[in-house]
């Protein structure tokens, strides 16, 4: 008796349907944050380069909150500290679903993107580390080019109007989300000043009333709330970056259904919250954060100093190369085939695209040079000018393929039975067959008659002999 041949598991194969599902509602609304983002950094940009500038420093610098409770921050501050929390918030309920119920639920399935991510972050790391050896700059910054800014690469397709398949799409997010997991271990470890341990215990223990309260299912918004405020500030104070308290009660939300339920609780609130993550926290971020002097000379240190020259290459060649690579490499260990409808150039495509480091890359560039706002104004610029161009060469090879992407978009999307599912999740459904069969039909009876119409002779017209 032959052996049954293997079973190759398929790489950027279809999601299940809930999966696409899910995953088109959230890059939905990152899209239109995406955008938002894009345009508070321009915005910003402006802002700071012209005969306002002053302005902007005045309001960036501008302090206001409690002295008492450790919380009298600039505008800036609040920001990077503040809306970032929100950010994180969602970052942390996106990365318990992945955990629990998507892409990362199934350890085979999950070792291919999280290898992929894990290569994308090494990678710009040691190009800058290597640029900065050679160079003789700061190391300070190694992190800064590791992040994948998802909303900004959203932004990007939108502006060129380019519709990924959501294979590819879910790839790009399943990335974003392993990018946004270990920079907050990075922010944690290697960013955390000078620990205030009652602070921190209170902050734990803030924590642990949150999670109880979960777990009873106490429900009401002015319960959470003031409670989520008070372990923020806590975690402020205690010397750990406060975006961390954002994670920790992300990731404490139940992601998965009970019987009954359409949505989780997570995947509710995470409804709710992520249109003002995306929509507000992480743009007036960017709108604080973004607004570095762009001149001639400016760039001209970009590209010749050691710490900014190593930003911009790892994110435009170490996330490209590393994402690349390592989704190579591991497809060719595990035996992941390719799905055919796509070729490697379109994973490469996408490994350029994740290059475009934006929120992250800020505010670990923030942290890093903490202190001297000459090199943080340099790096700042360095993520810009390193995101613009990892935009501009992924749009290009976007476009290269764009007629192949959009044949697929469209049959996925295709619903020709009007059942509200997409047809290609319905070939197997006898019903389904059945569906189209009557359509067919109706359309064939109504071809009939027309035919007979069309050839039936009109009044005073001459009848053949």
């Amino acid at each position: 008796m032959a052996a049954p041949a293997p079973t190759n598991r398929k790489f950027l194969g279809r999601l299940s349907l809930p999966e696409r599902q899910y995953i088109a509602d959230a890059l939905r609304t990152e899209t239109v944050g995406g955008i938002l983002l894009l345009v508070a950094a321009v915005a910003a940009l402006v802002w700071a380069n012209t005969p306002l500038s002053d302005s902007y420093e005045s309001v960036s610098d501008f302090h206001i909150g409690p002295a008492a409770l450790g919380l009298d921050l600039s505008i800036q501050h609040w920001a990077a500290d503040g809306l970032l929390a929100v950010f994180f918030f969602v970052a942390g309920i996106e990365l318990k679903r992945e955990l629990v119920a998507g892409e990362l639920r199934d350890p085979k399935a999950a070792a291919l993107p999280v290898i992929a991510a894990l290569c994308g972050m090494a990678a710009p790391a040691l190009v800058y580390v290597l640029v900065n050896a050679v160079g003789n700059g700061s190391m300070d910054g190694w992190a800064v080019p590791t992040a994948t800014d998802i909303a900004f690469a959203l932004a990007v397709l939108a502006v060129i109007g380019t519709s990924l398949p959501s294979a590819l799409r879910a790839f790009l997010l399943t990335l974003a989300v392993v990018d946004d997991l270990f920079a907050i271990l990075i922010i944690a470890i290697f960013f955390t000043s000078d620990l205030n341990f009652a602070a921190l215990g209170g902050a734990v223990a803030g924590l642990v009333v949150f999670w109880v309260l979960l777990r009873k299912e106490v429900r009401g918004w002015y319960v959470y709330v003031p409670l989520a405020l008070v372990i923020w500030g806590l975690m402020y104070n205690s010397g750990v970056h406060a975006t961390i308290a954002g994670v920790a009660m992300g990731l404490m939300l139940r992601c998965t259904t009970r019987e009954g339920e359409k949505h989780s609780p997570g995947e509710h609130i995470e409804h709710l919250v992520r249109p003002i993550s995306a929509g507000l926290a992480v743009p007036l971020f960017a709108l604080f954060s973004a607004g570095v002097s762009i001149s001639g000379g400016a760039i001209h240190d970009v590209f010749t100093q050691p710490v900014t020259l190593g930003v911009v290459l790892g994110l435009v060649v170490g996330k490209a190369i590393g994402i690349f690579g390592g989704t190579w490499l591991a497809a060719r260990f595990t035996k992941a085939e390719l799905n055919p409808d796509l070729a490697w150039p379109d994973v490469f495509a996408v490994a350029t695209l994740a290059g475009i480091g934006f929120t992250v890359s800020l505010l670990i560039g923030e942290l890093a040079f903490a202190g001297d706002e000459v090199l943080t104004d340099e790096v700042k610029a360095a993520v810009l000018i390193g995101s613009l161009i990892a935009a501009v060469l992924a749009s290009v090879l976007l476009k290269l393929r764009v007629r192949r992407y959009q044949a697929l978009v469209s049959d996925e999307e295709r619903d020709d039975d009007h059942d509200g599912i997409p047809d290609i999740y319905e070939q197997d459904n006898p019903a389904y067959h059945l569906r189209m069969a009557e359509i067919y039909e109706k359309k064939a009876a109504e071809h009939r008659e027309r035919a007979q119409l069309a050839g039936a002779p009109r009044d005073g017209a001459d009848r053949p002999a």
